[in-house]
C-alpha cells in the first residue's frame, strides 16, 4: 500500500460501479448542483482538471489505466476507467470486496484499513471518499452559516461500513459531528405513515476538523472548503461523542423498523438518537452511560402513534377505518373555536388538550400544526409543511375572529383528529405512563429497544 493506491481505493470504494465489462469500470461523483457546468462552469472546468491531471496520472501509474469522463446535466461526473481492469479487481478481491454494482451499498473496508499503517495512508485513503461522496453544498451546516460541514453521502443500508469510516475518522483525531442513519427513526420521527424514509446516511464532520486533520486530492474540493469556512466568523472543534450532551425529541415508532434491507443488529429496534445506533453496533466511543440515562423515562420519547401526520380528507379516513384501534372509536365531534385554541397555547404553550390525568393529552404545538394545515391555502403550504403555523393561524383569525375547526375526539387516547378544507391530520396523545410498558431490551442487546403494538387494553388501564 501507498498513498496514490490509498487515495484510489478510496475513490473507487466511495463512487466505484462495476458492471459485466472486463475493460471497464466507471466512478460516480454526485456532485449535483455543486459540480453543475450550468451552475459554475469554472468550476466545472477544474473538477475537469483534476480529473485528468490527478486522477488519470494517478490511475496510469498504479493500475495502467487511461481515465475519460462525462457529465450529466444535474451534474454527476462519471469518470470512465478503460483497459485490463484485472489488477484494480484483484485487489479490491484481496481485500475482501466483490466487483459488482455500486460497491459503498455492500463493502466491508475492515481488510482495507488493516493496511492503511500510518496517518498519511489513511488520510489519503479518506480523501478518496471525499473527493466523490463528500458534500460541501452550502446547505450542509449546522443550523447557521457559523458551523460549516462536510457530509460524506452514502446510499443503501451498509451501517457497518458507516461505523467503520467513523472509527477509521476518530483514529486520525478527526471526530464526527453527527451521523445521519439511514433508518426511520432517523429520516421521519415524526409519522409512521410516511414510506420515503429511506434517504440514505450523511456522516457530518464539522469542515474546521476535517481541514485539520482530513485531506483533499481535487483542488476544487480544498477550495470550496475554505470559501466555505470564511463564512464563519470563528473556528470550531467537534467534542467527541463520549463527553458530548445528548439532546433527545420523541420519536413514533415506525413500521420500517422491522425492514428486511436492515441489518439483522438494528432491525426491529427502535431508536431515541443517533448515538443510539453506536451503543447497539458496539462502538467504543458511544455514550453508554447518556443513553442509558434515558431510558428512565421512555414512555416520553417514544409514541406508539403518529406524532402528527398530514394529508387529504380521503386518506385519513382511510388510515383511520383500515386500523381497528383507531376505527372502532367513538369520536365526540366538536367545532372547536381556533381563538380558544390560540388563547390555552399562549396561556401555556406546552398544554395538553383533552387528557385524562395532567400527564397526558394532545400537545398544543401540534395541534396548531394540524389546524394551520387544514385551514392553510395551497400557497401557505410548501407541499403538507404551513408556511410558518402561528403566523397561517393568525392571519385567518384576523379575517375571521368566529373561526372554528372540526376536531374528532376519540373516547380512549388514540390521535386526535382534526379535519377541513379537503384535508386532515392525526395527532397522537403524550401518555408516557401507558407508552413505557410497551418497551422491553433485547435479551441479545442490552441497548436495543423493542417496542410492542399498543392495544385497547393498555389504554383502557391508562390513569
Amino acid at each position: 500500500m501507498d498513498t496514490d493506491k490509498a487515495y484510489l481505493l478510496g475513490l473507487i470504494i466511495g463512487g466505484g460501479v462495476f458492471g459485466n465489462a472486463e475493460d471497464v469500470f466507471s466512478i460516480r461523483l454526485p456532485y449535483k448542483k455543486w459540480g453543475s457546468y450550468l451552475a459554475n462552469p469554472q468550476r466545472a472546468g477544474e473538477i475537469a482538471g483534476d480529473i485528468l491531471r490527478k486522477v488519470g496520472q494517478m490511475f496510469r501509474a498504479v493500475y495502467n489505466l487511461s481515465v475519460q469522463y462525462e457529465t450529466t446535466p444535474g451534474g454527476t461526473w462519471i469518470i470512465l476507467c478503460e483497459g485490463d481492469t484485472i489488477l484494480v479487481k484483484n485487489d479490491l478481491v484481496h481485500y475482501g470486496i466483490v466487483c459488482e454494482g455500486e460497491l459503498r451499498g455492500n463493502v466491508d473496508i475492515s481488510q482495507v484499513v488493516l493496511d492503511l499503517v500510518d496517518d498519511n495512508l489513511k488520510r489519503r485513503f479518506i480523501a478518496g471518499l471525499a473527493d466523490t461522496i463528500g458534500s460541501m453544498a452550502k446547505s450542509q451546516r449546522r443550523f447557521t452559516d457559523e458551523h460549516q460541514i462536510i457530509s460524506f453521502e452514502i446510499k443503501g443500508y451498509n451501517f457497518k461500513f458507516v461505523c467503520d469510516l467513523c472509527r477509521l475518522l476518530y483514529s486520525i483525531n478527526c471526530v464526527p459531528d453527527q451521523i445521519n442513519w439511514n433508518h426511520p427513526n432517523i429520516h421521519c420521527t415524526n409519522d409512521p405513515y410516511y414510506a420515503q424514509w429511506n434517504k440514505g446516511f450523511k456522516l457530518r464532520i464539522l469542515l474546521d476538523q476535517y481541514a485539520q486533520f482530513g485531506a483533499f486530492a481535487f483542488r476544487t474540493k480544498a477550495e470550496t472548503s475554505n470559501e466555505n469556512r470564511r463564512l464563519q466568523r470563528g473556528t470550531h472543534e467537534a467534542e467527541i461523542c463520549e463527553t458530548r450532551e445528548i439532546h433527545i425529541t420523541p420519536s413514533t415508532v415506525h413500521p420500517a423498523e422491522n425492514d428486511i434491507r436492515l441489518p439483522e443488529v438494528i432491525r426491529g429496534g427502535h431508536y431515541i438518537h443517533f448515538r443510539h445506533f453506536c451503543a447497539v453496533m458496539g462502538c467504543e466511543h458511544a455514550p453508554y452511560c447518556k443513553i442509558r440515562e434515558q431510558f428512565s423515562h421512555l414512555g416520553e420519547l417514544i409514541n406508539p402513534f403518529p406524532i402528527l401526520h398530514k394529508d387529504n380528507y380521503l386518506q385519513i379516513e382511510e388510515i383511520v377505518q383500515s386500523d381497528p384501534l383507531l376505527a372502532e372509536r367513538d369520536y365526540d365531534i366538536e367545532n372547536v373555536s381556533v381563538a380558544s385554541l390560540m388563547e390555552t397555547y399562549n396561556d401555556n404553550r406546552n398544554a395538553l388538550l383533552y387528557g385524562i390525568s395532567d400527564n397526558n393529552g394532545y400537545p398544543m404545538s401540534e395541534v396548531l400544526q394540524a389546524v394551520a394545515y387544514v385551514l392553510a391555502n395551497d400557497e401557505e403550504l410548501a407541499g403538507k409543511r404551513p408556511k410558518g403555523y402561528i403566523q397561517i393561524i393568525e392571519r385567518h383569525l384576523s379575517n375571521n375572529e368566529n373561526l372554528c375547526v372540526e376536531i374528532r375526539k376519540p373516547d380512549l387516547l388514540t390521535p386526535l383528529v382534526i379535519v377541513g378544507n379537503g384535508r386532515g391530520a392525526l395527532i397522537g396523545a403524550k401518555n408516557p405512563e401507558v407508552y413505557e410498558r410497551l418497551v422491553t431490551t433485547s435479551p441479545e442487546n442490552e441497548y436495543k429497544l423493542l417496542v410492542r403494538q399498543i392495544t385497547e387494553e393498555d389504554l383502557q388501564n391508562a390513569n
